[in-house]
């Protein structure tokens, strides 16, 4: 073996490690939320949901709009917002907690839990385009709303990272009439050009029932049937 054909051997080992570590890494972050999984699949069983509804995933700004049926009566919606999770856990579970019910609309919520948690925009962006592909798999053309990764008190520091993974996405979206963007950042911004106080509860991260007010607002136009 020349030292060519050495080296190249080399580095087609050593890539390939590292892919193997990150969908190790992947599905280990993702067990995490194996229970809250299982509760949503055990749930069904009791009361199986409507199909051809508007499902809600994501992060705990998902879990916690426990008014998300109230706030829009007019739609059938389905809420499978779990944990603090981000946006590759919505992947991993897809085939569980997205597909079963073959909704007409999903609407995504995440990406600062995985800005905090330390990816760059690009591969947060990455694994948002690996969401759609898997759910365009699973489910043909339908629609994918992205509502935009929100600006918050707690994590002001990441407000440029969130910014340009937010227009990123909407560039991408902008490309796919079946693709939506959902821009809740710049009202969630006061006259001062930073997150109003009000729509935050004590961490400065999760939304006071004034945020959701808000966001129904901005979600609810999206919502209805095409």
């Amino acid at each position: 073996m020349t030292l060519m054909s050495r080296f190249f051997s080399a580095a087609l080992l050593a890539l390939t490690a590292i892919c193997v570590a990150q969908s190790q890494q992947a599905a280990q972050a993702a067990h995490q939320w194996e229970s809250e999984i299982k509760k949503f699949e055990e749930a069904d069983l009791k009361n199986p949901p409507p199909k051809g509804a508007v499902l809600f995933v994501g992060s705990s700004s998902i879990r916690l709009w426990r008014t998300l049926e109230r706030d829009f009566p007019a739609a059938k919606v389905v809420n499978r917002g779990f944990g603090g999770s981000q946006i590759e856990d919505s992947t991993y579970f897809a085939d569980r907690i997205i597909v079963p019910y073959q909704p007409r609309l999903v609407v995504l919520y995440a990406g600062d839990n995985d800005l905090a948690a330390g990816k760059t925009r690009d591969r947060v962006f990455e694994d948002y385009k690996e969401f759609v592909n898997k759910v365009r798999q699973r489910l043909g053309d339908v629609r994918i709303a992205f509502i935009s990764i929100k600006p918050s008190l707690a994590r002001w520091n990441l407000v440029d990272k969130i910014a340009s993974v937010n227009e990123m996405v909407r560039k991408y979206a902008s490309k796919d009439k079946r693709l939506i963007f959902i821009d809740v950042f710049p009202a969630m911004l006061g006259v001062d050009g930073k997150p109003r106080p009000e729509l935050f509860i004590e961490d400065g991260l999760h939304m006071t029932p004034a945020g959701y007010a808000l966001w129904k607002s901005i979600v609810a136009p999206y919502l209805k049937e095409k």
